[in-house]
């Protein structure tokens, strides 16, 4: 199907409608508030660093319990309760006046969060064919790319002439209408999987859930291998991308502007991808792609490393974001084909949760890594990470079949 069909069934249009508008207040804010905590509260690194894992950190241990409770939910209020209880916890930053302030109204959206996008996966698979999923999927990642572009320099003029107070009010008026838009269609729910085990005790019930979703995911290869391939993807990507500022700076000698064309270069790169995978999606395997993303990545990162120059920067950083998309786009239509209506909530919220996990590694471990062995080493030690993850996942899909 292409991107005009996909947008022809109200309920995927209506949601992508609400993605575009949630997703551009969502970066609104996050880069307001990486400017306070930067220049306003003069944070440290380490704290702004802290911001992105403030947001990712409760979504690794409450995403899969999320789960569980979307996938008995009904859709519609779920959606809609999230969105509007995120649009209350957002005017929060309004009066923030610490980083520990700051994380603390992070972590609530982060929390609310994981129950809104296992409900938008359920949604998407409930009301899109199987052969439409992949121009969904690559129309999700455009409204979330397009944003990634438009935000930094959107946010960056408003709290320059209006202050940051109006980026956090944007976004709290994007929550509001992504709700509104939700609510105007009607959401079908899909069944849910049976249960294997049952119990009287309602905590031992969730748990029970949960297992069921896991073990799915364990004795099915197909999803074993886009789980832990978006996971080494998002771990590489989180090793070098904070150190990617710190290369311009001292390895480049260049300026606050070559950062912003480096880093803005991943948003096109990416836009780029989503366009051209939904063609590849017709003449190769979602596992062929997805290791080919994960070589395409560890292209990018030897380039960032080894030729010290900003036109090898910029090429580098195109490169990562366009095979980034090579394996986001296919992994979450391989998921949403594989994994039964029922679970989808689970089974997703999972998935999340260990991507989310792995980027935080990548986070930590980055500033360590830079410090014992220079910021270009670790960029070519990512490369090297990702060529064994798909040497690796290669030769595990081998065994399988």
């Amino acid at each position: 199907m292409s991107f005009r069909d996909v947008l022809r069934i109200d309920v995927m249009r209506r949601v992508w409608y609400a993605q575009v508008v949630s997703l551009f207040g969502d970066f609104l804010a996050l880069f307001a508030v990486i400017a306070v905590v930067s220049f306003a509260m003069h944070g440290t690194p380490r704290q702004i660093v802290g911001v992105q894992i403030a947001y990712m950190l409760p979504i690794v241990f409450i995403g899969p319990i999320a789960g569980v409770f979307v996938d008995r939910w009904p859709l519609k209020p779920t959606l809609i309760s999230s969105d509007l209880l995120r649009a209350g916890i957002a005017l929060l930053l309004i009066p923030a006046v610490s980083v520990w302030q700051v994380y603390f109204v992070l972590a609530a959206l982060s929390c609310v969060s994981a129950f809104f996008g296992p409900a938008q996966q359920v949604t998407i698979r409930t009301h899109v064919p199987a052969h439409g999923l992949i121009s969904a999927n690559a129309l999700m990642q455009i409204a979330f790319m397009g944003s990634r572009i438009i935000g930094p320099g959107a946010a960056g003029a408003i709290v320059a002439a209006l202050g940051p107070a109006v980026c956090y009010g944007l976004d709290v008026a994007s929550f509001v209408v992504s709700a509104a838009f939700i609510a105007s269609v009607a959401i079908q729910r899909a069944a849910a999987a049976p249960r294997v085990e049952s119990s009287a005790n309602k905590i031992h019930q969730i748990w029970l859930d949960m297992r069921q979703g896991m073990s799915f995911i364990v004795h099915h290869a197909a999803v074993v291998f886009v789980v832990l391939a978006m996971a080494a993807g998002l771990f590489t990507v989180g090793c070098f991308g904070p150190l990617v500022a710190i290369h311009v700076r001292d390895t480049l000698r260049g300026s606050e502007r070559l950062f912003g064309i480096v880093s803005g270069t991943v948003g096109f790169g990416m836009l780029a991808g989503t366009q051209v995978m939904r063609r590849l999606a017709r003449n190769f395997a979602d596992d062929v792609v997805v290791l080919s993303g994960l070589v395409g990545i560890g292209v990018g990162a030897l380039l960032l490393g080894l030729i010290p120059y900003a036109w090898a920067a910029i090429a580098a950083m195109g490169i990562i974001g366009f095979s980034f998309s090579a394996i986001m786009v296919p992994a979450q239509t391989l998921l949403q084909r594989e994994t039964p209506p029922g679970m989808i909530a689970r089974v997703s919220s999972t998935n999340i949760s260990v991507a989310f996990m792995a980027q935080i590694l990548g986070l930590v471990l980055s500033g360590f890594l830079a410090d014992a062995f220079g910021v270009r080493m670790v960029f070519i030690l990512c490369a090297g990470l990702a060529g064994v993850m798909a040497a690796a996942g290669k030769a595990f899909l081998h065994a399988k079949k």
